[in-house]
């Protein structure tokens, strides 16, 4: 049989759906509910998904950055940016040599290069504008680029120590779409029958890109990334059998581990951040700072609730925004797959 074009994968991605690993999930321990086939034990009230996911205007940039690092900037290039403000985007560069899914020695040091020149850069800035000496024609252009994320006087104080770099994942992503597309439908149908919002299907494409053998740094593995210990209260993991291999298998366990994260925290905003900080971290969250999501992202303090978490919601969304119509952000590739017989 042939391969299906892109063209059909973004045709069937769009009739399905709307007509990165980052760390690993952490779940709290307690008794293991019962295992799937597990509509049953999942189910409750029909879950209508109009406003689930609320998108605060303060939200916009970050998601807009998301979006371009799935649909726009390569995995060629690297993206040097303020990490706070995320419509600051300082350069975005070009790798040399050879590209592969990792990037060689020399590749990491060029681009840890370009971040310390622009440590230095505006380290410069900050203190000539701190000593009365006026911008000459050089500063202008970066003082612009600041003020795209606000008041220079409040953006400018810190932001060496904010430079961070982000390598683009648009070849990623389209791959993730082409292997979701195979599962769309079943996960869509496991959320609903859980009575959870069938968009949350979504969430691998930030989680893994749809790719089942994914394994992260901190031994988080497949689909949904669940670390060994985390997966322990929501799927079989033992000598014989790892569930979390399994796409189907894990998603009922995904879809758990949301419905007791979002009965817990209230609102799907910190039950989605959660599955990058942790129910416990979240609810401390909002016991620091309060149920207003974004100042829990710009407000609350912890060492572990860093870029990663900050950004996870967002993430989300954006990748929600380009799976809900993948030829918008990839109209190039539909063109090139021609007409089809």
């Amino acid at each position: 049989m042939r391969k299906p074009s892109l063209f059909l994968v973004f045709a069937a991605a769009a009739s399905v759906l709307a007509a990165c690993s980052h760390g690993p999930a952490k779940v709290d321990t307690a008794s293991k509910p019962a295992r799937h086939p597990a509509s049953s034990s999942l189910a409750s009230r029909p879950y209508q998904d109009g406003g689930a996911f609320p998108r605060p205007q303060a939200l916009e940039p970050a998601i807009g950055f998301w979006r371009k690092t799935y649909a726009v900037w390569r995995r060629s290039q690297v993206v040097v940016h303020d990490d706070r403000h995320l419509n600051i985007v300082y350069e975005v560069i070009d790798l040399p040599g050879y590209v592969g899914d990792s990037l060689s020695a020399e590749q990491k040091d060029w681009v840890a290069a370009r971040r310390d020149w622009w440590r230095a850069r505006l380290s410069e800035l900050q203190l000539k504008l701190a000593s009365g000496e006026p911008p000459d024609a050089n500063d202008r252009p970066l003082i612009a680029t600041l003020e795209a994320g606000g008041r220079l006087q409040a953006i400018l104080p810190g932001a060496a120590e904010r430079v961070r770099s982000q390598r683009g994942m648009r070849e990623r992503f389209m791959k993730g779409l082409e292997i979701g597309a195979r599962y769309e439908r079943t996960f869509r149908k496991i959320f609903r029958d859980a009575g959870l919002p069938e968009d949350l299907a979504y969430l691998p494409h930030v989680e893994s890109s749809f790719q089942a053998s994914a394994q992260s740094s901190a031994g988080a593995v497949g689909v949904w990334q669940f670390t060994r210990g985390g997966a322990e209260k929501y799927l079989t993991v033992n000598a014989r059998v790892d569930e979390r291999l399994d796409p189907i298998a894990s998603t009922y366990g995904a879809a758990r581990y949301l419905r007791d994260a979002y009965a817990k925290l209230g609102d799907w905003p910190t039950a989605l951040t959660s599955y990058n900080h942790g129910v416990n971290g979240m609810a401390r969250a909002k016991n620091q700072v309060g149920n207003d999501f974004v100042r829990i992202v710009q407000q609350y303090d912890s060492p572990k609730f860093g870029f990663a978490s900050r950004n996870y919601y967002a993430e989300f969304l954006a990748a929600r925004d380009i799976a809900r119509n993948p030829g918008e952000f990839f109209a190039e590739a539909v063109s090139d797959a021609g007409p089809q017989d």
